[in-house]
């Protein structure tokens, strides 16, 4: 198996290119090409080696939300012309991101075992405990960092710093329970649980789209349903689809994102066993075996397929 770390095209017609922690983006005037590449990051840092198939399972996942949920929410996408490629229109982004939480896991479970009870400004309740499902879901926003670390931050904090106008955080909350909501009964289908997940949002011409990826186990928890009761009332640690089996194993070895911390050594075998986790999420949260591949034709895939779609793109606006 090979993997795609990096993409190094250049495209007739190109006006840009951004590499993010886990994308690269070609734009086209409008028109924008994201490559689901298969670097990893965890804590805000970009992990030494990538995962093959990592980028094609987010990539599909996200495809289905992201049409799933197109209903209630406009999205960004106008195809997906690869396993690993998806085409769309140019959004100028908010720079916080919508987290939101039906339960007590992760990052809130953590802060809340350190005594705090409130939550980017939201107050939570006395005497939870870890997994436990919260009185309702609650939106915990986090500052979108260009470099370094997301930070937590207060919808107050968010309009007095005029981050996000007052109008368009309405519309950007009222998005944001929507999508959790649909996430959640489209989670129960599958047997699971939607834990936690995050949205990001940005403009186009004035409309206020959902953009990125949506409910894939790099934004989101997933918790089995089955037996998600016994394993609380027990005391026992909740079975999970998510990325936190990466997190837990760099806390493990030392490794938080701070400073001075040393990200430990990604044998192949951990590689491997990664790569491994991420083709069962996609069998759960998608309910189908993920397909075959050429890894032969990786790149070349990658490029037709983007070439492709940007010329009929093209062509489509002119005859309009």
């Amino acid at each position: 198996m090979q993997a795609i770390k990096e993409t190094h095209f250049n495209f007739p017609g190109q006006t840009g290119f951004y590499r993010g922690k886990v994308r690269d983006v070609y734009y086209f005037g409008d028109l924008m090409a994201m490559v689901a590449t298969d670097r990893i990051s965890a804590f805000d840092v970009i992990l030494p080696k990538a995962i093959p198939d990592k980028g094609r399972v987010l990539n599909q996942i996200a495809a289905f939300n992201l049409q799933a949920t197109r209903d209630l929410v406009p999205n960004w996408v106008l195809s997906t012309p690869d396993q690993n490629v998806t085409i769309g229109f140019k959004c100028e982004p908010f720079a916080v991101e919508m987290v939101v939480r039906g339960y007590l896991a992760g990052h809130a479970a953590r802060e809340y075992k350190a005594g705090k009870r409130t939550l980017c400004g939201v107050a939570l309740p006395e005497g939870l405990k870890e997994n436990d499902k919260l009185p309702n879901p609650i939106i915990t926003p986090t500052t979108k960092a260009a470099v370094g670390h997301d930070e937590d931050i207060s919808r107050e904090e968010i309009l007095k710093r005029g981050i996000v106008s007052e109008a368009d955080y309405k519309t950007l909350e009222e998005y944001t329970l929507k999508l959790y909501k649909k996430g959640t009964e489209l989670a129960a289908e599958r047997g699971l649980i939607l834990v936690d997940t995050k949205y990001e949002f940005g403009k186009h011409n004035g409309v206020i789209y959902l953009i990125d990826e949506v409910h894939t186990p790099d934004s989101s928890r997933y918790f089995y349903a089955e037996g998600y009761e016994a394993r609380q009332k027990a005391g026992e640690t909740q079975k999970q689809l998510s990325k936190e089996f990466v997190r837990q194993w760099l806390i493990e070895n030392g490794f938080q994102g701070k400073d001075g911390q040393k990200v430990p050594e990604m044998t192949e075998s951990k590689v491997g066993e990664i790569s491994a986790r991420y083709k069962e999420l996609y069998e759960h949260v998608r309910g189908e075996a993920l397909g075959a591949v050429d890894y032969g034709r990786l790149s070349q895939r990658i490029e037709q397929s983007i070439l492709n779609s940007i010329n009929s793109a093209n062509l489509q606006a002119k005859k309009n």
